[in-house]
């Protein structure tokens, strides 16, 4: 007798084991394309055309500093001639000399100003792109969390990898899960109407990677 009922409480605890199982509920799981939402974000569009403005005025700013250093070098090759003049005297050859070397001097500095002014700008536009990207990242998680958990997500995973509270990677995913298009919906809902459609993100650094001032008697 005592037997049989440890059998009946074995076979209880392992029925109600087994409907407790069966109770909880299958993982659900829905993936995202962070890297398509930042880049079709209208924000996204806004950021960029304010780095391509910025990047203009550095250009402008390295094309006068350029037109500055090559005034120099024109201003260098004057007074070499007139050192090596045949016609000078030995006192306007003595000056011309010394004036030149002056003038060199005046060169190399307007050279390391111009290459420290693109390194700043350079560096100051890639930080600023990238803060901005992390700060959006963050926000569209925000809305592909809220919208993955009401349509009852266990789990989101973005498929395009990009750094969010870590890397995420998959390897496949079925299309009726993906919630891009609920997202792109949802984030775009306040678009302005005079925000024009996404293009490509801007260049982080003036178009000229180098000094266009030519140091007298080095080739480029």
């Amino acid at each position: 007798m005592k037997k049989t009922i440890q059998t009946l409480f074995a076979l209880t605890a392992f029925g109600a084991a087994a409907l407790l199982a069966s109770a909880q509920p299958a993982p659900k799981i829905f993936v995202v394309d962070l890297a398509k939402l930042f880049d079709s974000h209208y924000k996204t569009e806004e950021q960029g055309a304010k780095l391509r403005s910025d990047e203009q005025m550095a250009q402008g700013e390295l094309d006068r500093l350029n037109k500055e250093g090559n005034a120099l070098v024109e201003k260098y090759k004057e007074l070499a001639d007139q050192a090596n003049s045949p016609v000078a005297t030995a006192e306007a050859k003595a000056k011309a000399t010394a004036d030149g070397q002056k003038a060199l001097e005046d060169i190399r500095n307007k050279q390391k100003e111009v290459q420290t002014f693109q390194q700043n700008t350079r560096n100051s536009l890639q930080q600023r792109m990238k803060t901005f990207h992390d700060l959006m990242l963050e926000e569209i998680g925000k809305v592909a969390v809220d919208i993955a958990k009401r349509k009852g997500a266990t789990l989101l995973i973005d498929k395009s990898g990009q750094t969010l509270n870590g890397v995420a990677g998959i390897v496949y995913s079925d299309p009726d899960y993906d919630i891009t298009a609920d997202v792109r919906k949802e984030i775009n809902k306040d678009r302005p109407v005079s925000v024009a459609a996404p293009s490509a993100p801007a260049a982080a650094a003036p178009a000229s990677d180098s000094p266009n001032i030519t140091l007298p008697g080095v080739k480029k």
